[in-house]
C-alpha cells in the first residue's frame, strides 16, 4: 500500500508541553552535558535546555504523522521508515517554566529510487507566540511506493556558501552499551530497535543501534563546547544526514572545523563509515 502524495499539506494535532527543570536536567545528563548552564539550576538566571532537546519535544508529532489515516502505507511499511535528515533552526533557547506548543505538517512527499521520501516541518512555539525552533525532518521509507505525483509544498532553506577556515578537530566518544537505554528514557524517544536486541535483529539489524538524534546531539554538544565556547545561544542552525549506524559498545569520531559562518562536521562510526555526513552548523555572532 503506497504513501499518498496528497498527504503533503496535512497537519497533526498540536502538542502542548510544560517545560520543567526535571525534563531539562534529565536530557542534559543523558547527553553527558556537564556545564553549569545546563545542570546548575541554582545559578543566577537558572538553566537552559541543551539546544538538541528540541528532538525530544518533536518526537510525538513526527511519530503521529506516520499513523495518520491520510498517510497510507501499512503498519509494516511504516516501520521501514528511517530518519534521513535532521535540519533544525534554533530561534532561541528553551528554559524551564515555559509552555511550548509543537505543531507538525508534512511538506513534501516524493518518489525516490530507494522508496518514498517524506519531509515534515515541525515548529516549536512558546505560549507567548514567540518561535523557538523550526525543524525539517526527512524520512525515507525503503521499498514503499508513492501514490500520485510528487508533491512539494515547502523545502528547507538553502545554506549559504561558506569555506572551511579552521583546522579539523577529531573527538573520540565512547558509546556505552547502555547509552540507548539512557537516551530513550531521558529524551522520551522510544523505538525498540534501539533498546531491545530481539526487535533489532527481527528488523534485520546487526544489533541495537544508537538513535540518530542522539548521535546528532553528541555532535551539537562538541561543536557548541569548542567552537562556541560553551554558549548554546549562539547556535542558529544544525543539520546532518544520517548515513550509517552506530553500534553501542563502540567508539565514534566527531570531526568538525570552523567555516566562514559556522562549521562543517561529520560523525565516523567504528567501522569507518559515516554515521552522519553533510553536517553543517550556522552560528550567531
Amino acid at each position: 500500500m503506497p504513501i499518498h502524495a496528497a498527504v503533503a499539506g496535512c497537519d497533526v494535532a498540536p502538542y502542548d508541553v510544560e517545560i520543567d527543570a526535571r525534563k531539562c536536567l534529565a536530557y542534559a545528563a543523558g547527553m553527558g552535558e556537564t556545564a553549569d548552564v545546563y545542570l546548575d539550576d541554582a545559578r543566577p538566571g537558572g538553566i537552559v535546555a541543551p539546544p538538541a532537546m528540541v528532538v525530544s519535544l518533536e518526537w510525538p508529532a513526527s511519530r503521529d504523522i506516520r499513523t495518520m489515516p491520510e498517510f497510507g502505507a501499512t503498519p509494516e511499511e511504516r516501520r521501514r521508515g528511517v530518519h534521513a535528515v535532521q535540519d533544525t533552526r534554533f530561534h532561541r533557547l528553551i528554559r524551564p517554566g515555559e509552555g511550548i506548543r509543537i505543531t507538525g505538517k508534512i511538506v513534501a512527499v516524493k518518489s525516490i529510487r530507494p522508496g518514498a521520501l517524506t519531509m515534515t516541518r515541525i515548529d516549536l512555539t512558546a505560549s507567548s507566540g514567540e518561535p523557538v525552533a523550526t525543524t525539517y525532518t526527512t524520512v525515507i521509507s525503503r521499498g514503499v511506493a508513492v501514490a500520485g505525483e510528487d508533491r512539494v509544498i515547502e523545502e528547507a532553506p538553502e545554506w549559504r556558501d561558506d569555506a572551511v577556515t579552521g583546522d579539523w578537530v577529531e573527538v573520540a566518544i565512547p558509546i556505552a552499551r547502555e547509552l540507548p537505554h539512557i537516551y530513550t528514557e531521558c529524551a522520551d524517544i522510544w523505538n525498540p530497535i534501539h533498546t531491545e536486541r530481539a526487535a533489532a535483529l527481527a528488523a534485520g539489524l546487526p544489533d541495537i543501534i544508537l538513535h540518530g538524534t542522539c548521535t546528532w546531539a553528541l555532535a551539537v554538544r562538541e561543536v557548541v563546547a569548542d567552537l562556541l565556547g560553551g554558549d548554546p545561544g549562539r547556535l542558529a542552525r544544525f543539520t546532518g544526514r544520517f548515513t550509517g549506524m552506530v553500534i553501542p559498545g563502540t567508539t565514534i569520531i566527531v570531526r568538525y572545523a570552523a567555516t566562514d559562518w559556522g562549521a562543517r562536521y561529520e560523525v565516523i562510526a567504528a567501522d569507518g563509515s559515516k554515521a552522519i555526513s553533510d553536517g553543517r552548523a550556522l552560528f550567531r555572532s
